[in-house]
């Protein structure tokens, strides 16, 4: 009985990823279809929000949360964030989505930290939400 209840755990543990949800971007140039699995974490509610902007001038690994749309899918895990004050590159990682589909016209809220090297400037996403307005 022992052997049986082993086997098949590893069998459940090993089919999990099958069982992952999808969710991505969906615009200019986008992938056809990812897969991720979904995760759950941290929301600081008191965050206050920041503009793409401001975010700009704010030190390396400071934490920010925007609101605003992708707009464009530049690489594998690079897209372009836009809000009313402008546009800053942001990585989000295939596990960040949570399943959800986001299109350009959908209004999300992503919160991260600023990831700043010499010349480079872009927000390391670790979460996002589609925003009902």
């Amino acid at each position: 009985m022992k052997k049986f209840a082993a086997l098949a755990a590893i069998m459940m543990l090993t089919s999990a990823p099958l069982f992952a949800a999808q969710g991505g971007f969906t615009g200019p140039n986008a992938a056809q279809t990812q897969n991720q699995t979904q995760q759950g974490g941290f929301v600081d509610a008191n965050a206050s929000l920041t503009t793409a902007a401001k975010a700009k001038d704010l030190k390396d690994d400071s934490w920010v949360k925007l609101r605003g749309n992708i707009t464009e899918r530049l690489s594998d895990d690079r897209y372009v964030f836009r809000d009313a004050s402008g546009t800053v590159n942001v990585e989000i990682d295939d596990k960040r989505w949570n399943g959800q589909t986001i299109s350009p016209q959908d209004k999300v809220e992503i919160q991260g930290k600023v990831d700043k090297d010499w010349n480079e400037f872009e927000i390391e996403v670790k979460q996002i939400n589609k925003v009902n307005m």
